[in-house]
């Protein structure tokens, strides 16, 4: 070693005289060519995202990459590479001294770096730099055509000759070398060339891939007839120059340089257009992204899905979402303007179990295709929503409940509610927000004497603002937001009077997340993509649910004994139940901007959303066509209510029924005998306008 180095420098330092090495010689005054220890960071690999019984359905990648032993490419492919690339490759040391001495005389004459001479084992050094440069200009520095980046390869390639046997070295070079058309490696540029693993390439094959790396981007053959034209040279001059070094017969070389190029093109696995389950898979991808679970930065965690060769293990069930795609199918086109989004949640673990969404996603921007998350908020890919309507009313009865309120205690309502005062409604932050200038009506239900149980069922909307205003808009944010109630767009909650009513916009995830917790007996957990992640070392990390109980059981057991009326007695009597305990409420915005209906079994949680992403204020759901059926209006139980019931009967087929806890008994009450509830002592009394 140490006399190929003194051979390497008395060579290097010839030139000086004649003024083309003058530069040379400033930058090697202190050359101290002994071996240097190269950092190899793993390489960039691809991140395999599946389903919970461990089917894959998506790819993340920086690099389409898969690392593969040197035993399962085949021989003729380490033939081929080193012919072409560096042929004494088992015969010389970290250095050829001939072909650096070669490459030497040709740079002097051209007065700077024109013929490379580097062997297999530099090469993989340049590409560990390459591959570790996290910037334009450290890439930039790995790739200078300079004297002072050739010597500074050849000290990390005596380090690494010192460190691995050849065949180790050849097996790194193989998978790190970039053969264009976006393959990475050996393997994966077999696949993406031939369709074919690198174990079974042929002759013809490995030598076009061994003559693709002298310049991938030059004779990318995904790029056009002209650049596979210079592929196929290329493969020819390394079938010539392998018959010249005895590796292949003249005969051999013919026939294989008689084949035609045979590129197949096979498409990249990966991304989430060309997953089947799309809108998970942007879920999975931003929940990586966005957290801190992942990755202290943003870049981390970037790195660590794109290139880290995960196994990531998540919770969604096929045969779940299968019944969710089959519900939508049924009842909206992926051709109408209105979209119907749904989300599938198990209560007491918040498993996202299916997302499906009546449109195709997809980023070629043509109007079938929706480029953002339809099923979930901003953070996970999502857009603003659709606002919940009366699927809010569950808050407002829960809150009831939790002051002590019985499940027939009630009062009289009219057709049409005002404010009494604009300090009859109080925000979380002690502002009056009251609007005594604004009457709501009611869009179902008559008005009259209700309780929690008859004005939930018939979705009443002058009993849920006074009802609202009894128990204090302020405590119907906070239960809100225990049970991870928040906007879909990230924004702060809009805490007006009528939030009741559900005038925030909100997305399919959350709230069939939060409508779990109340089939869990009150136990709320964070919605959960993720179980399992195993890294490319085998090491694995499980990732439990999050959970903490956010109501009393008692008080969510009395919510759903009232929410399971409104499937057999209430908005969504029409429809019907599933044949199993199940509660839910219907949603519907003003003149059906939005619908929504939400439910839940002690099993299994949904939520659908329907409405215009034109815009639900100028595109309301009157007067259309969905799914080839016309409306002339829309309501929670005309299409999201029948999507929910259609996926609920599919996904828990099979699935042992469990019932809800029995209501407690103090929580049950004399219907209309009853003394009606007073309103807060300190309160103007509500003003009841009969219209």
């Amino acid at each position: 070693m140490g006399a190929a180095a003194g051979v390497l420098v008395a060579g290097i330092a010839l030139p000086a005289v004649g003024g083309a090495g003058v530069g040379l010689v400033s930058a090697v005054k202190d050359v101290g060519l002994e071996p240097r220890d190269l950092p190899e960071p793993p390489l960039a690999q691809v991140s395999v995202v599946q389903d919970v019984k461990g089917r894959e359905i998506a790819r993340f990648y920086e690099q389409y990459r898969e690392v593969v032993p040197l035993d399962e490419m085949a021989d003729v492919m380490k033939t081929a590479i080193i012919s072409i690339e560096d042929y004494r490759y088992y015969e010389h040391g970290p250095i050829d001294i001939e072909g650096t001495l070669r490459a030497l005389a040709r740079n002097m004459q051209a007065g700077g770096v024109a013929q490379g001479g580097s062997s297999i084992t530099q090469q993989y050094v340049k590409q560990v730099l390459l591959n570790s440069a996290d910037t334009e200009a450290e890439k930039n520095k790995a790739l200078e055509a300079s004297y002072a980046r050739k010597l500074n390869e050849l000290r990390y390639a005596m380090g690494v000759e010192k460190k691995y046997s050849k065949d180790e070295i050849l097996e790194k070079y193989l998978n790190i070398a970039y053969f264009g058309a976006g393959a990475y490696g050996v393997e994966a540029a077999a696949k993406r060339f031939f369709g074919v693993g690198a174990s079974r390439l042929t002759l013809p094959q490995a030598a076009t891939l061994a003559g693709a790396v002298q310049d991938p981007n030059a004779t990318d053959p995904n790029l056009g007839k002209t650049h596979r034209d210079r592929l196929l040279k290329r493969r020819n001059v390394v079938l010539d120059r392998m018959a010249e070094l005895g590796k292949i017969t003249a005969a051999e070389a013919a026939k294989a340089k008689a084949t035609k190029l045979g590129y197949k093109g096979t498409k990249l696995p990966g991304g989430c257009e060309s997953s089947k389950y799309p809108y998970f898979c942007v879920y999975v991808r931003n929940e990586i992204l966005n957290n801190s679970d992942f990755g202290r930065t943003a870049k981390d965690r970037l790195r660590f899905l794109n290139r880290g060769g995960l196994t990531i293990r998540t919770t969604i069930d096929p045969s779940m979402q299968a019944a969710a795609d089959a519900a939508i199918r049924k009842w909206v086109n992926p051709s109408d303007n209105p979209v119907a989004a749904e989300a599938l949640v198990q209560p007491g673990t918040g498993a996202i179990r299916a997302m499906a969404a009546s449109r195709p996603y997809g980023t070629r921007k043509t109007r079938k295709e929706m480029s953002y998350n339809l099923v979930a908020d901003a953070a996970h890919g999502g857009g603003i929503g659709f606002q919940a309507g009366s699927t809010f009313k569950t808050f407002t009865l829960l809150t009831a409940l939790k002051q002590g309120m019985k499940i027939n205690d009630g009062f009289s309502v009219g057709a049409g509610y005002t404010a009494p005062g604009a300090s009859a409604f109080r925000n979380c932050a002690g502002g009056s927000i009251g609007d005594p200038g604004h009457t709501v009506t009611n869009d179902e239900g008559s008005p009259g004497w209700l309780t929690l149980q008859t004005g939930t069922w018939h979705s009443v909307n002058t009993f849920f603002m006074e009802l609202e205003r009894r128990v204090g808009l302020c405590e119907v944010v906070k239960t809100a937001k225990s049970l991870g109630i928040h906007r879909s767009d990230g924004g702060a909650l809009q805490e007006f009077e009528t939030f009741t009513l559900g005038i925030n916009e909100m997305d399919p995830v959350t709230v069939a997340n939060a409508y779990a917790a109340i089939g869990a007996r009150g136990k709320y957990c964070a919605p959960m993509a993720i179980s399992r992640i195993t890294d490319s070392t085998g090491k694995t990390t499980d990732y439990k649910p999050k959970c903490r109980q956010a109501l009393d059981p008692e008080v969510a057991d009395a919510a759903a004994h009232v929410l399971s009326g409104v499937l057999t007695k209430g908005t969504m009597a029409a429809v019907g139940g599933i044949g199993r305990d199940a509660g839910g409420k219907t949603g519907t915005n003003d003149n059906s901007s939005s619908a929504w209906f939400a439910g839940f079994t002690p099993d299994l949680a949904g939520a659908v959303s329907l409405g215009d992403p034109r815009g639900t204020s100028k595109y309301k759901l009157n007067g259309v066509t969905i799914g080839g059926r016309y409306y002339g209006e829309v309501f929670g139980a005309s299409v999201p209510g029948p999507i929910w019931k259609d996926t609920m009967l599919k996904a828990l087929s099979g699935v042992p029924a469990t019932k809800f806890a029995p209501l407690d008994p103090s929580f049950g009450g004399c219907g209309q005998s009853c003394r009606p509830v007073a309103p807060p002592p300190d309160d103007t009394p509500v003003e009841i306008r009969l219209d």
